[in-house]
């Protein structure tokens, strides 16, 4: 027995030391700019569905899902067995933009699942492998058709990281795109939340549009995403969704819809805009349309096409096992009803976790749509007030706008954010962060998840929101302590 044991720790200390050296090289190698290992100290080498298995043996329930890139989870069967079928034909792995029955299966099959009013009119263009590739098409797309040079963008986007796209996103620094307030009920711009937060947001896109003197040009394009992805979880609602339609169609603006994460049913309809019956003039898809692999593609009105040969392109965009796993991820989808399922799912969960509001303070906040999830922490002894409010007694604010009264919102909570993130991981549970402090805790399970891995994964979230918020109230207790840590020499 005591043999056995023996080479059951040796072999356990040598998986830490494998997962120890891999992530020390790593620290020292790599650039400064890698984000995800720096919360994530794993080392995956096995993966399945939801699970994934690190080089140190332990196990873990994944909630970040490739940042929503694996639909079906790791290595699900059908995305497999395509990828197999093109290695083992001895097609070519990579074409540029000639024509294959591959990429015909996958033009064929994407647009079965297009909104209605597109698909029968549309055109597709492959860009480079990443989701911001698409958009930086997109750009030169509708600049291209309209002859106009400035884009509508909105605060707390996020679009991918080459400069275009940046520029469009809420982070940008060198402000090129006209910002416009994104509704939003927990922090809403204009301190009112609900209905009349997003007809205030859409008043004041009309009012620039169509101002003279507002400093905003016509635009060649307005792009937005149905759901505020890295911008903290934050659905567009479906009136302000058809208005801003309506905007556009009205003055000639086209508009691009970001799906590059709330695409092939993340959040309860295959494309996001179909909770709303939009139909876009152009939309950018990436991330789960190649089944796990990199693939990014614009599709558009054909009457945009005004491209001449050449005038964008890409030397990956022929990616064949890409197309063949997006073609066998998108049908699955479709077939399997997981868009429905992660609607029914998706709202299970979100109810569940609202429940955390009762029992700890400092979730402030719960949205999402399908399975697109996210949890929002506060200082939950912090003021906070915006423009036009009046903090009272109830923890609710008058505005002196008139308008209907909603939560005030409670300052964010980055450092207790990434805390439940650590005691998660300690949990075996990997999730993101997201939103404008990084305290919005996101779950972006794979559409296949099961009722038990749901329960499963929210019972491991809110262990470790209690221990996290533990650890937190015993710091406070020690440092308000006469003679504690704050008041000693070292």
């Amino acid at each position: 027995m005591a043999v056995t044991e023996s080479v059951a720790e040796g072999a356990h200390g040598g998986a830490r030391a494998v997962h120890e050296g891999i992530l020390r090289r790593q620290s020292a190698r790599e650039s400064a700019a890698r984000t995800y290992a720096r919360a994530l100290p794993i080392v995956p080498v096995r993966a399945r569905g939801l699970t994934i298995e690190g080089a140190d043996g332990r196990r873990y329930l994944d909630c970040l899902s490739g940042a929503g890139t694996l639909a079906l989870g790791h290595n699900h069967p059908v995305v497999l067995e395509a990828i197999r079928r093109v290695l083992e034909s001895g097609a070519p792995l990579s074409v540029l933009d000639l024509a294959t029955p591959v990429k015909d299966a996958f033009i064929t099959e994407l647009f079965r699942t297009l909104p209605p009013g597109l698909a029968d009119r549309a055109r597709v263009q492959f860009c480079g492998p990443a989701g911001t590739d698409a958009v930086e098409a997109a750009f030169k797309l509708v600049r291209a058709a309209t002859g106009r040079t400035g884009m509508l963008a909105f605060t707390g986007a996020y679009h991918g990281m080459t400069s275009g796209a940046l520029a469009a996103s809420g982070g940008a620094g060198d402000v090129r795109v006209a910002r416009l307030p994104y509704p939003q009920d927990y922090r809403c711009p204009f301190g009112v939340g609900g209905p009349p937060g997003a007809e205030l947001a859409a008043r004041w896109t009309e009012s620039l549009l169509d101002d003279p003197k507002s400093g905003v040009p016509l635009p060649a394009g307005m792009i937005l995403e149905p759901v505020q992805g890295e911008g903290g979880v934050i659905p567009a609602p479906d009136d302000w969704l058809r208005r801003m339609r309506q905007i556009t169609a009205d003055r000639s603006v086209p508009l691009i819809a970001d799906e590059i994460q709330t695409g092939v049913g993340r959040t309860g309809a295959f494309w996001g805009v179909g909770h709303s019956g939009v139909t876009p003039d152009v939309m950018v898809l990436s991330k789960a349309i190649g089944g796990s692999l990199p693939l990014a593609v614009v599709v558009y009105r054909d009457d945009l096409d005004v491209w001449q040969p050449g005038a964008h392109a890409g030397t990956f965009r022929g990616n064949q096992l890409a197309m063949a796993a997006g073609t066998a991820t998108l049908a699955h989808v479709r077939e399997n009803g997981l868009a429905e399922r992660a609607a029914a799912l998706g709202s299970r969960m979100l109810s569940q976790l609202r429940g955390l509001q009762t029992d700890f303070p400092c979730v402030g906040d719960v949205r999402g749509r399908g399975l697109m999830i996210g949890v929002e922490l506060v200082d939950p002894e912090g003021e906070a007030t915006g423009p036009g409010e009046t903090p009272s007694a109830d923890g609710h604010h008058a505005t002196t706008s008139g308008l209907e009264p909603t939560r005030t919102p409670r300052p964010a909570a980055p450092e207790l954010a990434a805390a439940v993130q650590r005691e998660c991981l300690d949990r075996g549970l990997i999730v993101e962060l997201g939103g404008r402090h990084d305290s919005v805790v996101r779950l972006l399970p794979p559409l296949t998840i099961s009722d038990e891995q749901a329960a499963a994964v929210l019972d491991r979230l809110a262990d470790a929101v209690a221990a996290a918020t533990r650890h937190q109230q015993d710091r406070g207790r020690r440092q308000s302590r006469p003679g504690g840590p704050a008041q000693g020499t070292g």
